[in-house]
């Protein structure tokens, strides 16, 4: 399983919101994807100027599919911090 998650920072709210906005079809297209689990990119409920990212992957090769094809928005973010991580294991909760 392959796990994408941080999250990138904006000058204003709005600058968040809109970036939030431009990724919706992009999430939509993954979510239908081969091996997608899940993904998301969405506004902190806490922090005004941060958004964050989530994507789970059944395996690497279904993620690197994903990327082959994936066409994101041009976005250009003050800071970002995102991190892959691989697991073997899942729980439901």
């Amino acid at each position: 399983m392959i796990i994408i998650a941080g999250y990138s920072r904006w000058k204003t709210v709005e600058e968040r919101d809109a970036a939030v906005a431009a990724f919706a079809v992009m999430v939509g297209q993954a979510r239908k994807h081969d091996g997608c689990i899940d993904m998301a990119v969405t506004a902190d409920s806490l922090d005004l100027t941060r958004s964050n990212i989530f994507e789970c992957w059944r395996d690497e090769q279904t993620w690197k599919g994903w990327r082959k094809v994936a066409k994101g928005p041009k976005v250009r973010a003050r800071e970002r911090d995102v991190s892959l991580y691989r697991s073997d294991t899942a729980q439901k909760l």
